[in-house]
C-alpha cells in the first residue's frame, strides 16, 4: 500500500505544525548552503584567494538565478496549496502540470538569454580583469544547468504545498554531500580548478532532481498524473488556470529577482574595491545566509500553512501563525546577534583560514553591523510569506522594489562617502523600510479579509431571517 505523505495544516495547533514543518526546511536550507559553502571553503583553501574572489564576484548572479526560479515555482505552488486546502484533488493535479509547463518554458528562455549576454553582465558588475576568466567560466557552467535546478525546486515546492517538508530534504542532503565529494574530486584529483567546482554544483543538483522525481512518483498518490492532466496543461481551456498561476508566480519571481538585483548592485560596488574586499564580502554573506536560515525556514513553512488555511477559509489560524512566528523571530534575532558578536572572527576564519587577518577583520565588521538588524529581516520573511500564502503578490513586489532602490542608493552613496565600510549599512537600512511596508500590507490585507468574511456572515443571517 502506498503511504500518503501529504499533511493537512488546517487542523491542529498552529505553532506545533509550523515548527515541525519548518525543521526539515531548516536542515534542508543548511544543506542547500553547503553547495555554496563547499565552493568557498574548497576553492579558497585549495586554489587561493583570487579563485575565491572569482567565485564570489559571480555569486550574486547565481543567487539572482536561484531567486527567480524559487520565486516562480513557489508562486505556482501557492495555487497548488490552496487547491489542496480546499480538497480539490483534480485542481492539485492540474496545478502541477500547468506549473511544470510554465516553469520549464521560463527557465529555458532565461538560460539562453544569460548564456548569450553573460559578458555584458560581468562587465557592468566591475569584475576585475585578473579574475574575469575564471568568473566567466564558473557562471556559464552554472547557467547551463539551470533546468535541473528548476525541476528540483518545482517538485520541492509542490510537495511542501501538500504539507510534506521532509521528502525534499532527504535528496537535498544526499546531493549536498555529493557536491562536496565531486568538488574535491574534480579540483584535487582531476585538477579542473574553477570549472570543476561549477560542474560539481550542476551534477549534484541533477541527481537531486532525478531522485526526487522517482520518489514522488512512488510515494505521492495525489501526484500520479495521467495523460489527460498533461493534455489539460497544453489546451486552450487551461489558459485561465495558467493565468491564475502567473498572477502569483510572476510577481513572486519579480520580487525575488528584485532582491537578486539588489545584491548584484552591491556586489558591483564591492567589486570596485579589489579581490580582498570581494573575498571578505563573499565570506561574510555566506555566514549571514547561514545565520538567517531559521528565519527563512519559518517563513517558507508559514507560506504553506497560510495557503492551506486560506483555501479552507480559516483566517483566525493564519493570524495565530503569524503572531507566534513573530515571537520566535525576536528570540532567533537575539541569539544570532550574540553568536556573531562573540564568535564572528572564528567563524570567518573557518571559511578562509586564520592567516588572512585583514580579510577576517573586514568580514567581521560587516557581520557586527548587520546582526543588529536581523529582527527586521526576519519580519520581512514572515509578513511576505503570509501575504503570498493568501495569494497577495503585488504588495511584496512593491516592498521589494522599495528595498532595492533604498539598498542600491545607500550602497552607492555610502561607498562614496565611507569607502567599502559604507556598503555594510545598505542592507539594514533597506530591511527596516521593507519590513515596515510588509507589516502595513499584511495587517491591511488581513483586516480586509476579516471584514468581508463578517459581512458575508451578517448577510447570510439576514437572508435566513
Amino acid at each position: 500500500m502506498v503511504k500518503d505523505r501529504t499533511k493537512d495544516m488546517t487542523i491542529g495547533e498552529p505553532m506545533k505544525l509550523i515548527f515541525w514543518f519548518s525543521l526539515p526546511l531548516l536542515i534542508g536550507n543548511i544543506f542547500q548552503q553547503l553547495y555554496n559553502i563547499a565552493d568557498i571553503v574548497i576553492v579558497g583553501r585549495t586554489l587561493g584567494m583570487k579563485a575565491l574572489a572569482a567565485v564570489g564576484a559571480t555569486s550574486p548572479i547565481f543567487f539572482f538565478l536561484m531567486f527567480v526560479i524559487v520565486g516562480l515555482t513557489n508562486g505556482f505552488s501557492v495555487i497548488t496549496g490552496q487547491r489542496f486546502g480546499a480538497k480539490d484533488i483534480v485542481g492539485v493535479k492540474r496545478s502541477t502540470t500547468v506549473s511544470t509547463v510554465l516553469s520549464t518554458v521560463f527557465t529555458l528562455a532565461f538560460s539562453l538569454i544569460l548564456l548569450f549576454f553573460m559578458n555584458v553582465f560581468l562587465k557592468y558588475m566591475n569584475v576585475p580583469q585578473d579574475i574575469y576568466k575564471d568568473a566567466y567560466i564558473y557562471i556559464q557552467i552554472v547557467c547551463a544547468g539551470l533546468i535541473v535546478t528548476n525541476i528540483y525546486n518545482l517538485i520541492a515546492n509542490i510537495v511542501r504545498a501538500l504539507g510534506d517538508s521532509k521528502t525534499p530534504l532527504y535528496f537535498l542532503i544526499f546531493a549536498s554531500i555529493l557536491n562536496i565529494f565531486l568538488a574535491l574530486l574534480f579540483i584535487l584529483k582531476f585538477h579542473w580548478g574553477i570549472p570543476g567546482s561549477a560542474a560539481a554544483v550542476v551534477i549534484s543538483q541533477a541527481v537531486s532532481a532525478i531522485l526526487c522525481l522517482i520518489y514522488v512518483k512512488k510515494k505521492f498518490p495525489i501526484l500520479h498524473l495521467k495523460k489527460e492532466d498533461w493534455f489539460f496543461a497544453i489546451r486552450k481551456e487551461s489558459i485561465p488556470f495558467a493565468i491564475e498561476h502567473l498572477k502569483v508566480g510572476i510577481p513572486m519571481s519579480l520580487q525575488s529577482s528584485v532582491l537578486g538585483i539588489g545584491i548584484l548592485i552591491i556586489q558591483s560596488v564591492c567589486n570596485s574595491f579589489g579581490a580582498d574586499i570581494i573575498a571578505a564580502f563573499t565570506a561574510a554573506l555566506r555566514i549571514e545566509q547561514i545565520a538567517t536560515l531559521p528565519m527563512i525556514s519559518f517563513g517558507i513553512a508559514l507560506a504553506a500553512y497560510t495557503a492551506q488555511n486560506y483555501g479552507a477559509l480559516n483566517f483566525s489560524r493564519i493570524r495565530a501563525g503569524v503572531n507566534k512566528c513573530s515571537l520566535i523571530n525576536i528570540t532567533l534575532s537575539i541569539i544570532m546577534a550574540i553568536i556573531i558578536h562573540f564568535w564572528g572572527s572564528d567563524i570567518v576564519g573557518l571559511f578562509i583560514g586564520k592567516k588572512e587577518t585583514h580579510i577576517i577583520s573586514i568580514a567581521r565588521s560587516y557581520l557586527w553591523i548587520s546582526t543588529i538588524f536581523y529582527f527586521f529581516l526576519g519580519q520581512i520573511f514572515i509578513f511576505r510569506n503570509a501575504l503570498q500564502g493568501m495569494g497577495e503578490a503585488l504588495l511584496p513586489l512593491i516592498a521589494s522594489i522599495g528595498e532595492l532602490l533604498v539598498r542600491s542608493f545607500a550602497a552607492i552613496y555610502l561607498a562614496v562617502r565611507f569607502s567599502y565600510f559604507g556598503i555594510f549599512y545598505a542592507g539594514p537600512i533597506a530591511w527596516i523600510l521593507a519590513s515596515t511596508i510588509m507589516a502595513t500590507g499584511y495587517y491591511t490585507k488581513f483586516f480586509s479579509i476579516m471584514k468581508k468574511a463578517h459581512n458575508k456572515i451578517r448577510q447570510s443571517k439576514t437572508y435566513k431571517k
